[in-house]
């Protein structure tokens, strides 16, 4: 099969692309497909089986987001390798959506990932929290505090600044050692005590 080279920025060409989009199962996996995958690998890091990861590699294949990049034999399996058309997906104004309508699709989408990222970190926590009574005590943190952006501007900066420190954090720890490895989840989302609501 015909390798082929990873877009930086792919523009969105039909609706139903922008709609797989909204899935936060297909996000996400699309998100990790910079480098050609299979269902199993995928699914083993999501916490997902195989045959519901394959499911949505389909459906993102189906609609042009991913390519098939090859095959890889395992034992006396063949599995298919997917990788994704680009790193970064744009909306494009040819849709005719309102500025409005993708803002509201981008923050129902952060929102759906929001609960798929949350039901995952409480999976993950039962499946430690069983280890740990057969084993040593298992190391982990969490930080929870709360911050207070009044304007637009706020908060578009705030979230520009956490996500580059995060980033820089997470390289400065990543390394080729795939043994102890941690999972960090990080999110940001208003206080619901208060609505929920956009100034």
């Amino acid at each position: 099969m015909a390798e082929f080279r990873i877009q930086e920025v792919y523009r969105l060409e039909s609706p139903e692309q922008a709609l797989a989009l909204l899935n936060p199962l297909r996000a996400e996996i699309l998100r990790m497909m910079n480098e050609p995958s299979s269902a199993t690998e995928v699914g083993r890091q999501l916490g997902e089986s195989p045959q519901k990861i394959n499911y949505h590699l389909k459906s993102l294949e189906k609609v042009g987001l991913l390519r098939r990049s090859g095959t890889r034999q395992v034992k006396n399996l063949i599995e298919v390798l997917y990788q994704a058309v680009a790193r970064t997906f744009i909306i494009p104004e040819s849709f005719g959506w309102s500025e409005d309508t993708v803002e509201r699709m981008k923050d129902q989408g952060a929102l759906r990932h929001l609960i798929t990222v949350s039901e995952r970190m409480r999976s993950d926590a039962m499946r430690l929290m069983e280890a740990s009574d057969e084993a040593a005590e298992i190391a982990s943190a969490a930080l929870e505090t709360d911050v207070y952006l009044p304007a637009e501007a706020d908060r578009e900066a705030f979230i520009r600044d956490y996500a580059e420190a995060m980033k820089k954090l997470a390289q400065k720890y990543r390394t080729d050692d795939k043994d102890n490895g941690y999972r960090v989840l990080m999110a940001v989302y208003p206080d619901p005590d208060q609505g929920g609501k956009r100034q």
